[in-house]
């Protein structure tokens, strides 16, 4: 697999964090003075795309979807993410722009191999290049669970079982990719997000597309 540079990705279990810290990170990128305008894009999956839309719509209970059709339907998604106009190649190996997403493949591995097993997920995402840094928001399930009560709706994988399993996903694979050359960081997700907001730029900032600006 080949690295993507320019490429941050943020990833969690449901609750551990991974909107705020890109809402959090998207602010202190607009305060300005860390990349020239513009060169900064915050995004995420599944994406507001025609596909992603329907993805979201079947998390949200709308369809009952085969869990391989779901997986597809996650690759596709990311196909055009990737590939589409204005995605995520485009814009760091030809724009030059950092791009930080929320979720990306990984999101698949660990989420799609619960209810389809392994094998397709890691067929369909396979030749997706790979982000220059993950950062994982580790979290407890109890805490993930409590922060998951308290949202108005609740979606397809936000229950505890599902996701204590995909926990243990996360820790089986954060290594795998390490080892395939991403860079890792992984936090305490439990924390005060101001607190976590800190350890994500520390992490951010030492990307090669940051080093002399900061």
């Amino acid at each position: 697999m080949s690295i993507l540079r320019n490429f941050a990705v943020l990833e969690g279990c449901d609750g551990s964090g991974t909107t705020t810290q890109l809402t959090l990170l998207s602010r202190r990128f607009a305060r300005g003075g860390l990349l020239p305008d513009g060169k900064f894009y915050a995004t995420a999956e599944p994406t507001k795309g025609p596909v992603g839309k329907l993805i979201r719509h079947v998390l949200r209970g709308g369809d009952s979807l085969a869990p391989e059709t779901i997986a597809r339907l996650f690759a596709a998604d990311r196909a055009e993410h990737l590939y589409g106009s204005g995605g995520i190649v485009r814009r760091c190996a030809i724009l030059g722009e950092l791009v930080v997403s929320d979720r990306y493949s990984l999101s698949s591995l660990v989420y799609q191999a619960v209810d389809c097993g392994e094998e397709l997920p890691r067929i369909l995402n396979e030749l997706f290049p790979l982000p220059e840094l993950l950062i994982y928001l580790d979290i407890d399930t109890e805490t993930a669970i409590r922060r998951i009560a308290g949202r108005p709706e609740r979606e397809l994988f936000e229950y505890r079982e599902f996701q204590e399993k995909a926990r243990d996903n996360y820790k089986k694979l954060l290594p795998v990719w390490e080892k395939n050359g991403v860079t890792v960081a992984i936090l305490d997700g439990a924390r005060f997000p101001e607190d976590i907001a800190e350890e994500v730029w520390s992490a951010v900032k030492e990307m090669p597309i940051l080093k002399g600006t900061v």
